[in-house]
Order: structure tokens, then sequence, then C-alpha cells
């Protein structure tokens, strides 16, 4: 016998709708006490004063209300619904899309979205669909993540299928390579989400997963974790620094996932993102269904 929680789809939206809000208007706590440190130890005049100008921008957009970058980017939403979990009222694509709807509407947010990618460019109007991954856990409660990811940074991103005979410095290398392509672009200083392992498209969405994780936090295996470390000082040595004008900080972070692969695969995903990373998480409790189990009959 099962129990059976209820989560209406109503409350799917009001909490996707407050999760964007609060990603759109304020940056996360660990993120600005990284900027920060970045500024205090910095020598360049020019690159002390973006960084700066940076802070002041995240100051003013929270007390505002505004978004804090022009670009209020495509709405990526992570989901881990809990297999105990019965959704009343809607569909569950389609509470997640209200609340993004709501919210760049009422937020003031640019919308981005166009429905044909090629031929017939016109704007949605209300910045959906969101890209949604959803997971089955076990438990009661879904869990969200939101992540409104903007393009210049995103279009810097970069895929490689590499031969495992590259080995850690072949990863290494096609990092620092992709970082040393973008240069300005992405609107350094960076964090950078990679993904090692999988295939094709796991490895992609490993890269861009990687870049929710809490900042400061290292890979769980230790040649991981030094691999992070090692990225961090090859990428900050290439002297890019803050809006492209050069310094010491080029990247804030580097968050490595990894997957199981094929024997004769090693692909390797890096994924941009912007001093901007907006990412905001909360969860949805379920309410015991009385009287609803199931009993695998």
């Amino acid at each position: 016998m099962s129990e059976i929680f209820e989560i209406r789809a109503e409350q799917i939206s009001e909490k996707i709708y407050d999760l964007v809000l609060e990603a759109s208007f304020y940056l996360p706590e660990g993120l600005r006490k990284l900027i920060e440190e970045a500024r205090d130890r910095e020598v360049m005049p020019l690159a002390r004063s973006a960084f700066d100008d940076i802070l002041v921008n995240a100051g003013m957009a929270a007390e505002r209300g505004q978004p804090i970058c022009q670009d209020c980017g495509l709405a990526v939403v992570f989901l881990e619904v809990g297999q105990q979990v019965l959704i009343t009222g809607g569909a569950l694509d389609k509470a997640v899309n209200e609340g993004v709807r709501r919210a760049y509407r009422d937020g003031y947010l640019r919308k981005s979205v166009v429905a044909d990618p090629l031929f017939d460019r016109k704007n949605t109007g209300d910045n959906t669909p969101a890209i949604v991954h959803t997971k089955i856990v076990p438990g009661r409660d879904i869990k969200i993540s939101v992540t409104p990811k903007g393009t210049g940074s995103e279009n810097m991103s970069r895929i490689f299928m590499l031969k495992p005979s590259d080995g850690a410095d072949g990863v290494m290398n096609a990092v620092v390579e992709t970082v040393k392509l973008a240069g300005s672009n992405p609107c350094p200083p960076i964090v950078l989400g990679v993904g090692i392992g999988g295939n094709l498209e796991e490895v992609a969405l490993a890269s861009k997963k990687a870049l929710l994780r809490h900042e400061g936090e290292r890979h769980p295996v230790a040649a991981y974790a030094e691999m992070e470390r090692e990225i961090l000082r090859r990428v900050n040595a290439l002297g890019i620094g803050p809006g492209g004008y050069g310094g010491l900080t080029t990247a804030l972070e580097v968050y490595v996932e990894t997957l199981p692969t094929h024997i004769g695969a090693l692909p390797v995903a890096v994924n941009i993102c912007c001093h901007a990373l907006r990412h905001a998480e909360g969860t949805v409790e379920g309410v015991l269904l009385k009287g609803r189990c199931n009993d695998g009959a």
C-alpha cells in the first residue's frame, strides 16, 4: 500500500512564478561574495571598476525589483517529481508554462522566445514554452530549480566528442579553448559548467545542471575537484578579465558533473554562464490524499 500525495497544478504555477522573479531580480548571495572577493584582489583599476559596476547593478536590481540583465533569458526548469505525487487540476507542463508566463508579464521581463527557430522567427509574446527537464524520484514533493539563461553566454558554449586517450589534459584544454574563443562575448566574469561522460545529449544537460551547484561546492571525487581548481587557474591565466578589460579574474567558478559513458567515448560539454548566474530553487509539498492508494493491483 502506497500513500498518495496531492499537488494542485496551480501550486506549481505559483511556485514557478515566485522562483522566476527571485532568480531574475536577486543575485545569489554566494555568487555576490565571489564577485566581491574577485574585486578586492584585483590590481587593474579598470577591471576593479567593472566589478564595482556589476555589484552596483545587482544592488539596484534587488532594491527596485527589476531584472539584473536586459536579456531575461530562456526559462530553464528542472523538476524532481516524487513518485507518490498525484498532480490534479491540470497538466504539469501547462502548469510550468503558466507560471513562467505570469512571471514574465508581471515582472516586466523581456520576452525572448520565438516559436520557429529558422524561417518564421515570431515572438511567442510571453517567453514560453520553457525548457523543462523532469525526473521521477522517490518522495511526496516536487523540487523545482529555475534558471533563466541568457543567450550571450549560451551561444559561446560547446560540445566536444573526445577520445578516451585525450585524458584529463584533453578535457581541460577543451574548456580553456572554449573560453579563449569566447573572449568578452559571454560577459565575463563567467561561471563554467562542465559535463564529462554520458553521450551527446546527456553531456550537454550535465553541463547545464552543473551551473546549479551551490557556490564553492566541489565535486565529491578528489580528482575531479582538483580538475575544477586547475581549470579555474588556467582560465584566469588567460587574462580576459571582467568585461574583457583584462585582469586577474575571467571565471569565478568551475563546476564539473560526471556521467558513466561508453568505453570508446569521452564526451565533454562546456556551458558558459555570465556573472549573472540566475537560479532559484524551492519545493512544493504534497498533501496526503485520504482514501487513495496504489496497491499494485
